[in-house]
């Protein structure tokens, strides 16, 4: 097992992406967005990164990694910034986000029952009508009404 090597005081963009699993390309809109500052160049104009870069971007790719969307890790973050971060308002937004997080599985399992059900009803067979597309076309048509 290799020790893992210490982050640098100062990075090269690249390095920065390297040790994140992160693109390069993903680090530039980040910046642009104002979730990631915009670091101090060399005189060749090169972008330096420091460590709190690294902590920064380590901090929003595991909201990411979370499903937390690019307005909440702005407002996470915006929190983290605060002289006096209130662990109230990050248990709120956490919360909100749980909340989504289960109203989509209750989504997706409400889907997987319909194409179960609807597999459940195929033949597979040769003959020209298709429960599948049978399904489709009726919900299509009670989409249309509604």
């Amino acid at each position: 097992m290799t020790a893992k090597a210490a982050p640098m005081a100062s990075m090269s963009i690249g390095v920065l992406a390297r040790l994140t699993g992160c693109k390069v390309e993903t680090i530039r809109y980040y910046e642009s967005t104002g979730l990631l500052a915009n670091p101090p160049r060399t005189e060749g104009g090169h972008r330096v990164y420091g460590q709190a870069h690294l902590q920064r971007l380590a901090f929003i790719r595991k909201a990411r990694a979370l499903g937390f969307s690019m307005e909440q890790i702005n407002s996470l973050l915006s929190m983290v910034d605060a002289e006096h971060p209130e662990c109230a308002k990050v248990a709120d937004e956490a919360e909100r986000h749980l909340l989504g997080v289960r109203q989509r599985i209750a989504d997706l399992k409400k889907l997987e029952r319909t194409l179960s059900n609807t597999l459940a009803q195929c033949h597979r067979g040769d003959q020209p009508q298709c429960a599948i597309l049978d399904a489709l076309l009726d919900a299509g048509q009670s989409t249309i009404t509604a």
